[in-house]
């Protein structure tokens, strides 16, 4: 069996909120242990408030845990995560979070690389314009230049440029049309195939899960209450709560 790309072990993540009189804790995760393997995709379900965006900050190493432990790629996770630096990206549901509006689209996809000190990068870039379906004039133009699904495919290219064996998908498609949906999916799932990187794909909505994912973990009230086969959890959840989710799409 191949190494773990990701593994999180019991990780619980608390926050004190409320004045200095009245302080309260919030339990964002409670226990949450999850693996991924090189080239596998993990859809990470739940409602609104579940705590599913805690987690993916977690497995990037944005947020700390207040317990548990993080190994990526079969080490602990540094102290600092610049030492991370082009290994994990992110795609966010809205790209305009990730591509800076005063940069030209080649500007913003060569910035992962520029972080690292590679020099010229504009083969590269070209490079990944092209495997995400753009054609190399893009590089010119300025991200309010370009549809959704355009600048969507932009913020895919400036997540896969460095070859990071980690990319999470936050609600990736959420904010696009459906008939746009569909080949933003079939995009993942063929870069995916070429470059073998394992993808965290946290959303909502269990139909484009079902379509990307080989694994599902369901998150509620911030605890994983089933994981299964994706196969498996379409066919037979064994929470009640799943069984309400699948049920509903």
């Amino acid at each position: 069996m191949n190494e773990p790309v990701l593994e999180l072990d019991r990780v619980s993540v608390t926050f004190r909120s409320g004045p200095p009189w009245r302080r309260s804790t919030v339990h964002a995760v409670r226990d949450v242990s999850l693996r991924l393997a090189p080239g596998e995709t993990l859809g990470l379900v739940g409602e609104s408030g579940s705590g599913k965006t805690t987690t993916s900050m977690v497995a990037l190493g944005l947020q700390r845990p207040s317990t548990g432990s993080v190994r990526f790629q079969g080490s602990p996770f540094p102290k600092r995560r610049r030492a991370l630096a082009g290994r994990m990206q992110a795609v966010l549901q809205h790209p305009q979070w990730s591509l800076n509006p005063r940069m030209l689209i080649g500007q913003c996809v060569a910035e992962p690389l520029a972080v690292l000190g590679t020099p010229k990068p504009e083969r590269q870039v070209l490079e990944a314009l092209v495997q995400v379906g753009l054609d190399a004039s893009v590089v010119r133009r300025y991200p309010h230049q370009l549809s959704g699904g355009q600048r969507q495919r932009v913020s895919i290219a400036r997540a896969l440029i460095t070859r990071p064996p980690f990319i999470v998908f936050d609600e990736a498609v959420s904010a696009l049309d459906v008939s746009v949906q569909a080949q933003i999916l079939n995009l993942i799932k063929d870069l995916q195939a070429e470059f073998g990187f394992a993808a965290l794909f946290i959303s909502h909505d269990l139909g484009a899960v079902r379509y990307v994912a080989d694994r599902v973990a369901v998150l509620r009230h911030g605890e994983i209450v089933e994981t299964a086969d994706a196969a498996v959890f379409y066919r037979t959840p064994r929470h009640a709560y799943s069984r309400k989710l699948v049920e509903a799409l």
